[in-house]
This record gives C-alpha cells, sequence and structure tokens, in this order.
C-alpha cells in the first residue's frame, strides 16, 4: 500500500498573508503528521496565530507527544499567550505505521468527510477551536488503513465559498462526484475542490482556503518518499 497525502490553499482576496498555516513533518517512530490551523479573522495577525499554534504542536509531536495532548497544550499556549482572546482552528492527520491507522485530531467546526469505498462518512461531531478556554479537548477519531481510504479535511474558508452570492457550496456532493472516479488522484481532488470554491466566490475568494487530501492506495510503490511543492511567488521586483 501507499498512502499519498496532497494540499491545495488560497488566501482570501486582496489579503497580504493567508491566516492558514500546513505542515507536514515525519514523526519520531515512524509515519507522517499533517498539521493545519487557521487563525482568527485574516491577514498577518491571523497567520501569526496559526504559525504559533503550528509550531507548537509539530515541536510536541517530534518529542513524541500524543496528539491529543499536543493539540491540548496549544490551545493552552494560545490561551495564555493570548488571553482567550484569539481563537484558531486546528486539525492533525496522523498516519501511525505502527498501529496501521489513521488517527484524527479535530478543534475544528468543520467536518471531516472519509470515504470508504462507496460509503462518505462525515466527522461532524462538536469540536470547539483552541485558544478560547483552558482545557480545551479535540475530537479524535482512529481509522484503519486501507486501500481506498480517502479523508478530506479543511478550513472554514470552503465552507463559506459562495455564501455571498447566495450560493453556499455542497462540499459532500462535490466530493462524492470526485471519488465515483477510478482512482482518483488526491492532487485532483484538492485542486477540483479550491477551484470550484474560487469560481462560487467569482475569482476572490472571501476567506482563507485551504483542503488537504489523504488517500491509500493499493500501490506497492518503490520504497521512495516523495513531496512536492508548487509556491506561487508572483513577479520579483
Amino acid at each position: 500500500m501507499e498512502i499519498k497525502i496532497a494540499a491545495a490553499k488560497i488566501k482570501k482576496y486582496a489579503v497580504s498573508k493567508s491566516g492558514d498555516t500546513l505542515e507536514v513533518i515525519e514523526r519520531p517512530n515512524g509515519g507522517l503528521s499533517v498539521v493545519l490551523a487557521d487563525g482568527q479573522t485574516s491577514g498577518r495577525g491571523a497567520k501569526a496565530v496559526s504559525m504559533m499554534v503550528v509550531r507548537k504542536v509539530i515541536s510536541l509531536l517530534a518529542e513524541g507527544v500524543r496528539d491529543g495532548a499536543a493539540a491540548r497544550a496549544a490551545s493552552d499556549y494560545l490561551y495564555t499567550e493570548k488571553m482567550g482572546k484569539v481563537s484558531s482552528t486546528l486539525n492533525i492527520a496522523s498516519i501511525d505505521l505502527r498501529t496501521k491507522t489513521v488517527v484524527l485530531t479535530r478543534n475544528n467546526p468543520a467536518p471531516t468527510y472519509i470515504c470508504h469505498g462507496d460509503r462518505l462518512d462525515i466527522l461532524k461531531s462538536d469540536s470547539s477551536p483552541i485558544g478560547i478556554a483552558r482545557d480545551i479537548r479535540p475530537a479524535i477519531s482512529e481509522i484503519a488503513i486501507k486501500p481506498g481510504l480517502t479523508i478530506v479535511i479543511y478550513t472554514d474558508g470552503l465552507t463559506h465559498a459562495g455564501k455571498r452570492r447566495g450560493e453556499g457550496m455542497d462540499i459532500q456532493t462535490a466530493i462524492q462526484a470526485m471519488l465515483e472516479e477510478q482512482s482518483p488522484d488526491p492532487q485532483a481532488i484538492a485542486d477540483a475542490l479550491l477551484a470550484h470554491a474560487v469560481r462560487l466566490d467569482e475569482g476572490r475568494p472571501a476567506d482563507d482556503i485551504s483542503v488537504v487530501v489523504l488517500r491509500v492506495t493499493s500501490d506497492e510503490g518503490d520504497g521512495v518518499r516523495r513531496m512536492g511543492v508548487s509556491l506561487p511567488i508572483g513577479e520579483i521586483q
């Protein structure tokens, strides 16, 4: 089997920086963790908050701290630093090679979509953003790694797409349509969801949007780990 991780993100229209921060790190006992945070509001202030949260989480994960404990510690840290006046959503998706599971840790009102073959499940239990109080606990799910498993995680910019025009995005239907294709590529799924949201916002995203897709394939692979990143930088003066 092989696990592929893809992401696509864009900043809010006419804002200099995205308030979303995404990192992928290797776990000390094998596997990988994807950490995604969305700081309150947008722009530089939100970026500073999301970077603070992600850096705290990945430093704890690198020390072998469990995901749920790392999320709670990051929440308490943000609460202390910002005196409870600033919040952030947080998602951690960890591939645990020891247990052969994907562990999903969620402090995000936006749901997570899980596809097992033809079945699409939605993780939408109550989940509060971090930083607004002490001892905020995440919602945690553990899912066996099997071929065909697909997980879609996103920030609330995807949820809000099109709402200012009265035409909200039907995320579930969009995901189901893409998963009907045979062996859909995770990058294609992430790109298509992001492109759909941007179209609904008429090319001017009303919020920062980030989409992360994890997919398990039956491919044997060649034993090589690969990562690709595309970073638009605009015109260099």
